[in-house]
């Protein structure tokens, strides 16, 4: 019988066969992935002092995390768009996360070479150009949550402005109607007109089956003139309130859905990858914010009647 011995591969030989295998990944590799792996992302973000700055460098935390390096954030205020964009050219910057307002106008100011995601706000202006995440909590995940909460909810009535609040009243209809609720909406253009629409919807109200939301509407969600008469309507008439800040409910609203910074940033940052790639298909506009926290309030749901056990859902937050 004829033995066949395998000698080890000389040091060359050894280089050689790396050589080809890492061609071969490399081959093997999505195109887009290999793109991404190359370009730097900056992240644009308020110049601002906490504990507000607080919220966007956690964001930050999240896109870095998620994409493992190659991010550049950068602070802006009243920087000159020339040399930011000169800069970011420098860098090898092809996608630009801009949070707030300033990450945003700044991010306007830059040419159309960039691919631009945006978070950190709660609506584009018009005409929308960019994808990006709201900071609205998605109402699929409000009504979950308040069907979890209030099992024996049928309505939900909420307060809006008509032109502010349009897109995310719009996806809550379809929420509602997904979760066997009803949504009952009074459209407001000023703080007279959501007055006279919170008298309306409590009139009508039944605490054993509805249920009211404070959506992210600075017209007829006044922490000062409505936020009071709400929750001493709410208190006395058993009606639950529900909101997307995380404040209201420190105040005595039952329970909230507010911004997980770091998922929220670590979904940026796919968007941002995926905004490395040319996507003809792919449309302009704010996604409902997914990566959420919870906030609840105890003493609110023991006045209502409501038997929560703390232990067994998620609370991130529990007041007072």
């Amino acid at each position: 019988m004829t033995r066949y011995r395998l000698s080890r591969p000389s040091w060359a030989a050894s280089r050689v066969w790396a050589a080809l295998a890492l061609l071969l990944a490399g081959l093997a590799a999505p195109a887009h992935a290999v793109t991404a792996a190359s370009d730097t992302i900056a992240v644009l973000f308020p110049d601002i002092g906490e504990p507000y700055r607080k919220v966007f460098t956690e964001m930050i935390d999240g896109v870095e995390l998620q994409l493992g390096g190659k991010v550049r954030a950068i602070p802006v205020g009243a920087a000159n768009s020339a040399e930011l964009q000169a800069s970011l050219k420098r860098q090898g910057a092809r996608a630009v996360i801009a949070l707030g307002r300033q990450g945003l106008k700044t991010a306007g100011t830059l040419d159309g070479s960039f691919g631009i995601v945006v978070g950190g706000i709660s609506a584009l202006p018009e005409p929308e150009r960019w994808r990006g995440i709201s900071l609205a909590p998605d109402p699929v995940l409000l009504f979950s949550w308040l069907k979890t909460l209030v099992p024996g909810v049928r309505r939900v009535f909420v307060v809006h402005h008509p032109v502010h609040s349009q897109a995310i009243v719009r996806l809550a209809r379809e929420a509602a109607r997904g979760q066997g609720l009803e949504l009952l909406a009074f459209e407001a253009n000023d703080l007279a007109a959501a007055v006279r629409g919170y008298h309306a919807a409590f009139a009508m109200s039944d605490g054993r089956r509805d249920a009211l939301w404070l959506p992210q509407d600075s017209v007829t969600v006044d922490d000062t003139t409505i936020l009071p008469m709400l929750l001493r309507e709410s208190w006395n008439r058993g009606v639950p309130l529900f909101s997307s800040s995380i404040l209201h409910v420190r105040k005595g609203v039952l329970f909230a859905l507010y911004p997980d910074n770091v998922a929220l940033g670590r979904d940026l940052a796919v968007l941002a990858q995926a905004a490395l790639v040319s996507d003809e298909n792919a449309r302009p506009g704010l996604q409902p914010l997914r990566a959420v926290r919870v906030a609840f309030n105890t003493r609110t749901a023991s006045h209502l009647g409501l038997e929560v056990d703390s232990h067994q859902h998620p609370f991130d937050a529990i007041f007072p």
